[in-house]
C-alpha cells in the first residue's frame, strides 16, 4: 500500500526538505545582509521558505489535518510561483533582485514551478 512516507513519497518528503532548508538559508542570508536593497523580493523567499517548512512536515506526519494541511500549503505555493513568476517577467520593476519563486523558479531550474503540480498529484493519488 502507498502512503504518504514511503516510496515516491519518501523523495518527495526529501525534495521539500531540500528546498525548505535552501530557501530558508537563502532568505536569511539576504534579509540579514542586504535587506533594506530588496525587501519586497527578499521577503517573498522568507514567505516561500516557511511555506517549504510547513509542507515538508505536513507530508511527513500522518492523520487527515496533516493531508489538509499539505493540500494548503502546496496550493499557498503553487499560487505564490505562477503570482510572482508571472509578475517578475511582467513587472520586474517590482522585483530588485529575484526571489525563489521569481521567474517562475528559473534560478531553481523551474522545479518551484513543478514541485507543487508534483505534489498535488502525488496527494491526490495517495487519499483514503
Amino acid at each position: 500500500m502507498q502512503t504518504r512516507r514511503n516510496g515516491f513519497g519518501r523523495v518527495l518528503i526529501a525534495v521539500y526538505a531540500v528546498f525548505a532548508l535552501a530557501a530558508t538559508a537563502r532568505s536569511l542570508v539576504q534579509l540579514v545582509t542586504r535587506g533594506a536593497e530588496a525587501p519586497l523580493a527578499y521577503g517573498l523567499s522568507a514567505f516561500s521558505a516557511v511555506v517549504y517548512v510547513v509542507a515538508t512536515i505536513a507530508l511527513a506526519v500522518r492523520g487527515r489535518a496533516a493531508y489538509r494541511l499539505s493540500w494548503i500549503t502546496i496550493g499557498i505555493e503553487l499560487a505564490g510561483v505562477l503570482i510572482v513568476g508571472l509578475l517578475s517577467v511582467t513587472h520586474p520593476e517590482l522585483f530588485q533582485r529575484d526571489s525563489v519563486w521569481s521567474r517562475f523558479g528559473m534560478g531553481y531550474g523551474f522545479v518551484p514551478l513543478v514541485l507543487p503540480i508534483v505534489g498535488m498529484l502525488w496527494l491526490r493519488r495517495v487519499r483514503r
